[in-house]
């Protein structure tokens, strides 16, 4: 008979399998993310009622932002075009360069006529917003989820009441809990080196904002180290409004975030392997393959849960103590 403790472990691997096969990263993603939330404010308020009411509000405050900010970045889009457009059209001409649109008119008729022309492109529209809507849904229960676990863990909650104390099923659920508590630990080692970098990015990018003078910098900062915690996600996230407000300065202001940006992208992507390698103490090369590895597989929560997985990996391995003879191997 298989024992609990292996049974534990295939109980895992077959999750994280099962979530990729399934393309599942998001809401398992969700779950950790809000599980962690959660308890960085309980460890503050030491009650948990208050910290389940602060995740809450402070989901709602994001959610509400979130759908803020995309409300104005449509509405302010013709004015964007109106003002980069002009620049850019100038610019081309120079250079003997004929654009297809010199206006927000034309720019918008050049992407209707595009779209028109593309054979699936209903097809396409509705496949977009039914992936939107299941991810919204996974999003919601993945919190629900990671609620549930924070006010009452366990996987047995009626243990006190079975007839039988030791039996197979309560000691199989007492490893399961064991083994997904030590996956969680490793996204918690993980998390802590992610708001490290979080907070070098939100440096970095402050120096650069105040030296050109961006409008609303001090609420681009703190958006950038908000969505920097945020490995991957959160940096495209920041990197868009930045060069959206740089565009509605000038064009030039515009061109030089986005290259600016993408220079600041492609160091962190060492530095992630280098603070993450370091704290999860696998060397930088084996993350990077990590990385690498998780994104073929997952996409982007691929990269998110490589090296958690690598970590977790790895403490289990410290954990196990191999005979005289194989180590002479």
């Amino acid at each position: 008979m298989i024992t609990p403790a292996r049974l534990s472990y295939a109980v895992l691997a077959f999750t994280i399998i099962l979530a990729g096969i399934l393309h599942l990263g998001t809401p398992l993603l969700v779950v950790l993310f809000s599980y962690f939330a959660l308890r960085q404010l309980y460890s503050l308020t030491k009650r948990k009622w208050l910290a389940l009411i602060l995740f809450i509000v402070t989901v709602a405050g994001i959610a509400t932002a979130g759908v803020y900010f995309t409300r104005a970045a449509f509405l302010a889009l013709p004015d964007v075009a109106d003002t980069s457009i002009p620049p850019a059209s100038a610019w081309a001409q120079k250079r003997q360069i004929e654009l297809p649109f010199t206006d927000f008119e034309s720019l918008r008729k050049v992407v209707t006529d595009a779209l028109k022309e593309e054979a699936h492109y209903l097809r396409n529209v509705a496949h977009f917003a039914g992936s939107t809507t299941a991810v919204l849904v996974f999003t919601v229960i993945g919190i629900v989820a990671a609620g549930s676990l924070f006010l009452k863990t366990g996987l047995d909650p009626h243990r006190s009441t079975h007839a039988v104390k030791n039996n197979l099923y309560s000691i199989c659920c007492d490893e399961v809990s064991t083994r997904f508590r030590d996956f969680y630990r490793s996204f918690s080692t993980v998390m802590g080196a992610q708001i490290t970098i979080s907070l070098i990015n939100a440096i970095l990018t402050a120096i650069f904002l105040v030296a050109v003078r961006l409008p609303y910098a001090p609420l681009v900062i703190a958006i950038t180290f908000l969505c920097g915690l945020v490995p991957i996600v959160g940096n495209l996230v920041s990197n868009t409004i930045i060069v959206f407000l740089a565009l509605t300065v000038s064009l030039k202001l515009g061109i030089g975030a986005l290259v600016f940006l993408v220079g600041i992208h492609k160091l962190e992507y060492f530095l992630n392997s280098k603070i993450i390698g370091d704290r999860i103490r696998n060397p930088v090369w084996l993350t990077l393959i990590a990385l690498i590895i998780g994104e073929r597989l997952m996409g982007i929560p691929g990269l998110i849960l490589a090296p958690v997985v690598l970590n977790y990996l790895r403490v289990e391995m410290l954990k196990v103590e191999m005979p005289p003879t194989v180590q002479n191997l």
